[in-house]
């Protein structure tokens, strides 16, 4: 009599291989476009949130908007014209900050805000106008649309992941809805 051996054979684990290879095939893509829905939500999101900051410090400070996303955020410590704690370090610190796969390009407006003896506790007057850029850092894989804000609190976006252009209401992009 023959003993009847324990255990799978070569073809059974041939097959359970082939099953989780075409799951993971199904599958990798779906993450993917997912993690791409999340970083282009979070970038309209922060978009949003420093479009409502630079609104915040301009009735805050009566000197315009902020000349860069430090200026709106800046060291922990009492708030202040040049360190207003409106947005958190990660959007606010270096000259071009990443978030969730996408990179922010601040650009402050050209005229300032007022004439003459600057605020006291001020140390410069504030633009009358900004815009901000949020392009993908690697396009296809943290994003695929770039968006772009201004002082009119729209959101437009460019389907291609492009630059926008400075300022970003004379882009010609399409508002986001």
């Amino acid at each position: 009599m023959r003993k009847k051996e324990k255990g799978f054979s070569l073809i059974e684990l041939l097959i359970v291989v082939a099953i989780i290879l075409i799951i993971a095939a199904i599958a990798i893509p779906n993450l993917l476009r997912a993690r791409i829905a999340a970083n282009q939500s979070s970038a309209v999101g922060t978009l949003r949130t420093i479009s409502t900051a630079e609104q915040n410090f301009d009735s805050t400070y009566g000197i315009g908007y902020a000349l860069t996303l430090n200026q709106l955020g800046g060291p922990i410590g009492a708030a202040s014209c040049a360190s207003a704690q409106m947005v958190d370090s990660t959007i606010s610190v270096g000259a071009n900050p990443q978030k969730s796969g996408y990179q922010l390009t601040y650009f402050a407006g050209l005229n300032d805000y007022g004439v003459g003896a600057v605020p006291v506790g001020c140390a410069a007057w504030g633009k009358t106008k900004f815009s901000v850029n949020n392009i993908p850092v690697t396009f296809g894989q943290t994003g695929i649309t770039a968006y772009c804000i201004d002082d009119s609190g729209v959101i437009r976006f460019d389907g291609t992941g492009a630059a926008p252009g400075n300022p970003c209401g004379t882009s010609g992009l399409n508002n986001l809805q």
